[in-house]
């Protein structure tokens, strides 16, 4: 009797999830979709703007002869890149050990950006499959009653239903973690550029300091 109970209670459970699942996979694809048209954007409005070459800029930083604040707005970074690095230019009250806090701290907030922005998709590959295979199994114990009882009709409602709530996990997490992908290459990039300009200027800071 217990049992019975106990079976009863968990497949008004799995019942009552079918149409949440179901929302929150539709609602992945709709954010899947979307990301993707944001990494697009990106690319067209950022990524193909960024034209600085490093050598040519790592000489010009450290040549000091040249205005630090021009060779940045003029380097063909990206405009964040460039605001970064402005910022740790425009404190000349700054000692050596806290301009140097000041970029461990502009570096840290700079790699906090593109880690949120990653971790959208990041999420939605991971909740995807988990997601479609619930989408999966919750309608396949009524299929299976169905089957039992002769009813063909409710039995191929319920494997459409699995087979479309795999389909839309799958797809989801798919185009997420493609996207994310993309994205982590492009932020490690700016992050490794980043990093090495900053120690340019602390370096030429410290020459004027001494």
């Amino acid at each position: 009797m217990l049992a019975e109970n106990l079976s009863s209670a968990l497949r008004a459970i799995a019942e009552n999830l079918r149409s949440p699942v179901m929302f929150i996979l539709i609602l992945l694809i709709i954010i899947a979709v979307v990301m993707l048209g944001s990494m697009i954007a990106e690319f067209f409005t950022e990524r193909r703007r960024l034209k600085a070459k490093m050598p040519q800029l790592v000489d010009d930083i450290k040549n000091e002869d040249k205005e630090l604040a021009d060779t940045i707005a003029n380097s063909g970074l990206l405009k964040r890149q460039k605001q970064v690095l402005l910022e740790l230019t425009i404190h000349p009250e700054l000692t050596p050990v806290m301009r140097e806090a000041l970029a461990r701290r502009l570096l840290f907030e700079e790699q906090s950006h593109y880690d949120r922005i990653v971790k959208i998709t990041d999420l939605t590959s991971r909740l995807g499959p988990m997601l479609g295979l619930l989408g999966t199994l919750i309608p396949l114990g009524p299929g299976l009653i169905a089957l039992g009882q002769g009813d063909t009709y409710t039995l191929s409602q319920s494997l459409l239903t699995a087979f479309d709530t795999t389909i839309a996990g799958l797809a989801a997490a798919a185009l997420a973690f493609v996207i994310s992908a993309i994205r982590r290459n492009w932020y490690e990039n700016y992050m490794t550029m980043l990093e090495a300009l900053m120690e340019c200027i602390l370096d030429r800071e410290a020459c004027h300091e001494k």
